[in-house]
């Protein structure tokens, strides 16, 4: 064999090696596109809900003088789960909070490494939060605690939702990492 055709092997392998790992992380990546969609219209449902929860306690408190114990609670479990479930969607649009001052002035490819940094510290602290989340779930789940209020729902329904949006959420940034800055959508 040439020195050419063994230089010429060694340049093919890291392509090919590139389109294996492109064809599992566009399935994983559709599949996460699509669940952030189907997750969009339960995460805007529970909203309007918790909306709907609070203006109606507001109303029976103040106007029929009949308070409730029930409707915050449940206004903020419902809250809870729009707020975490939504996260990778929010992220796969790069919608979360960001200070755009540095995008403005950096050159593109210091920028990309400044993205990149600070997908990486993201991750980082996604991927903590959501084993942490898991370990709360499973420990409200065993134990079987519920919140100190009256109403009483069962702390493993908050967790779960944490756990889940989390896990969404440091799946997303993962592949953000992954994958070019010119295939992400805007």
């Amino acid at each position: 064999m040439s020195i050419a055709a063994s230089e010429q092997i060694a340049r093919a392998l890291p392509e090919v090696a590139r389109r294996r790992l492109r064809a599992p992380l566009a399935l994983l990546d559709d599949t996460l596109r699509a669940t952030n969609r189907l997750l969009a219209i339960p995460c805007m449902l529970a909203i309007g809900t918790a909306a709907g929860l609070l203006t109606a306690s507001a109303v029976a408190r103040y106007f029929l003088h009949a308070p409730t114990d029930w409707q915050e609670e449940t206004a903020v479990l419902l809250l809870v789960g729009a707020t975490f479930l939504s996260g990778a969607h929010v992220q796969a649009r790069r919608g979360h909070v960001a200070i755009e001052v540095l995008a403005a002035v950096l050159p593109p490819r210091m920028n990309r490494m400044r993205q990149a940094l600070a997908d990486l510290i993201s991750v980082a602290f996604c991927g903590f939060f959501s084993w942490k989340s898991w370990t709360l779930f499973h420990e409200a789940w065993v134990d079987g605690s519920t919140s100190n209020s009256t109403f009483a729902p069962p702390m493993w329904i908050p967790y779960l939702l944490m756990a889940v949006g989390m896990s969404l959420l440091t799946l997303q940034i993962a592949l953000q990492l992954l994958r070019p800055p010119a295939t992400e959508p805007q």
